[in-house]
């Protein structure tokens, strides 16, 4: 039997030991690292994407060996491993700039298309809906359409770290939910899922898109810059369940539909205010989210009326930025840059955490002095 190869200029970790090397191999052999059935979908289409200009990574590629065979490389680092975790969506790198995007698989006999479209359309600051950079037709199946989007990460992807970064999240979010309302549509689907950012500058060199706290090549872990001041963007993206509205036509409707299953009037027979409900779902993100930190209680004062049961007594999109803008104004920029506090730190962990936050202060400080 051939000694494995060791391809060399690559991490000890990456290699698996003699005692291991055979237990991984027999893995291999049984089908634990190959491609699941919905990954065919993609398997089926690479030939067609890269026509288009489009690369898959090379575990989609018809003629794909896993790269480990014949070596003691551990699997586990080896890129080509990885599965997709939503079928629906794969990666891609885009050949005319080795951008990466993200492209979606969908039903064209939907409002998705006309309304990811339409928003693509208006170049707006306040608009924070995903854009697409490009619709295939599919090559299979008539009823499909893959849509090119930019590719994004999760908006809590890493955790949020300041004061700040909340409030430009909140600033963000209810801006974009004001500009898609104002133009009667109704998103239906809010949910932290469902708001993803443009992560790049946090990752100036890169991540891997599937394998997200690690190098592109997934041999090393990989830790994000902070938020402030990198000009991170946010964006609603999955139009699936949104609904446009006709001027002076009623935003009622039916369905007991979308990921929030918290919104209390859902209902397949009695119809209610879409608009309303983007209002609750929202103020149920920020819940999610932040609810778990000391000092941003602030956010009181728009997630309450946000979240009330009854969907007459919620404010519109522009009563709830307009309550915001007053709630911002009031924070001090010493707040804004302090880390956030979660509410389960014990007591040492926190005197430590912020003698260390005090110190920074300290030096931002000392920079403004020093110019």
């Amino acid at each position: 039997m051939p000694t494995p190869l060791l391809p060399k200029g690559l991490p000890t970790h990456a290699f698996l030991t003699d005692d291991v090397l055979q237990r991984y191999n027999k893995l291999t052999e049984e089908g634990l690292y190959n491609l699941a059935g919905q990954e065919f979908f993609w398997q089926a289409r690479y030939q067609y994407l890269l026509d288009h200009g489009y690369l898959l990574r090379p575990r989609y590629s018809p003629e794909w060996r896993p790269s480990w065979l014949g070596t003691k490389l551990d699997p586990t680092y080896c890129e080509d491993s990885i599965m997709l975790l939503h079928y629906q969506v794969m990666d891609a790198t885009r050949l005319s700039d080795h951008e990466l995007v993200a492209i979606k698989s969908f039903f064209m006999d939907g409002e998705e298309l006309h309304i990811a479209q339409f928003f693509t359309s208006i170049e707006h600051p306040a608009n924070h809906c995903v854009p697409i950079r490009e619709i295939l037709p599919d090559p299979y199946d008539p009823e499909l359409a893959l849509m090119v989007m930019p590719y994004l990460r999760p908006c809590n992807n890493p955790e949020f770290g300041t004061v700040g970064d909340v409030v430009e999240f909140v600033d963000q979010t209810l801006e974009g939910l004001l500009f898609m309302h104002r133009h009667r549509v109704a998103h239906r689907d809010i949910a932290v899922s469902n708001i993803m950012m443009d992560a790049k500058s946090l990752y100036p060199h890169g991540h891997h898109p599937i394998r997200l706290g690690y190098t592109p090549d997934t041999l090393y872990p990989v830790t994000a810059l902070p938020r402030a001041g990198r000009g991170v963007r946010y964006f609603y993206i999955d139009f699936g369940l949104s609904q446009q509205f006709c001027e002076g036509s009623s935003s009622y409707v039916v369905g007991d539909v979308g990921r929030d299953a918290e919104v209390p009037e859902l209902s397949d027979e009695v119809p209610y205010d879409a608009f309303k409900v983007d209002i609750f779902s929202l103020g149920n993100v920020y819940s999610k989210l932040f609810e778990q930190y000391k000092n941003v209680e602030f956010l009181h004062a728009i997630i309450e009326p946000m979240k009330r049961q009854r969907p007459e007594e919620r404010p519109t999109a522009e009563e709830v930025l307009r309550e915001w803008e007053k709630t911002r104004a009031a924070l001090s920029d010493s707040l804004r840059r302090w880390r956030l506090v979660p509410k389960t730190e014990p007591a040492i962990e926190r005197v430590v955490n912020d003698t260390v936050a005090v110190a920074w202060e300290g030096i931002y400080h000392l920079k403004q002095l020093v110019g």
